[in-house]
């Protein structure tokens, strides 16, 4: 008879992997749970913004002020869903999330945990109101609308077209986030007011976009918009490097994307982010009440560019435009 190997399910080892990290923790110390949905540099600046601003405060793991559990579902949806309900179980103090699908999964499992959000469009965007336009009342932190989109588009026809040419932007949109969709609407309006032409596609999972940014880039595209999604998030150096390869330069509304290969961007410093979100939950861990906060809109906003992607298509960035590395 052969010898058999004894596996435990991956949802067993997950188990295991929880229960140690709970009983590791200091008793006494208020608990913050950290959730992020997937790996990514850009968005992981939120992630030290938000534990710096709790630093300043007093509270770090470091100073044993409190117990940090960080988790990240590395883009899986039923893992995140596992992660946020096993931190409601544990009842711990505070909630902080970062992207959107964090935020969304804490706010269907939980209406007494405060969360405060990062890197998240507005409730409304994220469709998380009730009918009467209210969002949950445990939902704090910073979000982020699409009125700066605008500033971050209208670039484009200024740098890569300065004499006036009709243009062809490409765009991918994730179909299944809302705040995706109606970027999407909103930047389409705004190209035919530029008189320029919107040419986008859908595409719902990061191992789709090399494929449908290939078909893009085959209708004849003049530049790239990184629209502020998920997807184009986790899978920016595929559609870079397509890019790069067809001579179509990116641009974005994402500080943090300029970093890894976009030309230029008006958009959310991510880090203070972050740092503003954490200052929230800072104040709520030295009161242990939430009266007086509400969910706020972000503060710190940068107009940056990549010297060297713009030395790459010839393109001329104003002054007024901080250079990042």
């Amino acid at each position: 008879m052969k010898n058999r190997k004894n596996h435990l399910p991956l949802a067993a080892l997950f188990l295991a992997a929880m229960l140690f990290s709970c009983n590791n923790q200091k008793t006494g110390l208020p608990t913050v749970g950290f959730v992020d949905a997937f790996e990514d540099s850009t968005i992981e600046q939120a992630r030290d913004g938000f534990l710096a601003a709790l630093k300043e405060s007093g509270f770090s793991e470091e100073d044993q002020t409190i117990n940090l559990v960080y988790r990240n579902a590395q883009g899986d949806i039923p893992t995140l869903t596992q992660i946020v309900r096993y931190m409601v179980s544990q009842e711990v103090r505070l909630l902080a999330t970062s992207p959107s699908l964090s935020t969304i999964a804490a706010i269907q499992n939980t209406r007494e945990i405060p969360i405060f959000m990062m890197v998240s469009p507005t409730p409304e965007q994220m469709e998380v109101v009730d009918a009467q336009g209210n969002a949950p009342p445990n939902l704090f932190g910073v979000a982020e609308g699409l009125d700066y989109i605008d500033t971050s588009f209208s670039i484009i026809p200024k740098l890569v077209a300065p004499k006036g040419e009709r243009l062809r932007v490409g765009l991918l949109f994730n179909q299944s986030e809302p705040q995706s969709v109606d970027a999407y609407e909103r930047l389409r309006g705004l190209a035919n007011a530029l008189g320029a032409e919107l040419a986008a596609r859908p595409v719902n999972a990061t191992a789709d976009v090399q494929l449908v940014a290939g078909a893009l880039l085959n209708e004849g595209i003049d530049a790239f918009f990184a629209n502020p999604d998920n997807t184009v998030f986790g899978s920016f150096e595929t559609i870079l490097k397509a890019c790069n390869e067809a001579g179509v330069p990116v641009f974005t509304s994402e500080a943090g994307l300029v970093a890894r290969g976009a030309v230029a961007a008006y958009g959310a410093d991510l880090y203070q982010w972050g740092y503003q979100a954490g200052q929230q939950a800072a104040r709520f861990l030295k009161t242990n009440s939430t009266e007086g906060l509400k969910w706020e809109m972000v503060e710190v906003r940068r107009r940056v560019y990549n010297p060297k992607a713009a030395e790459r298509f010839g393109i001329e960035v104003p002054e007024n435009y901080e250079a990042v590395e």
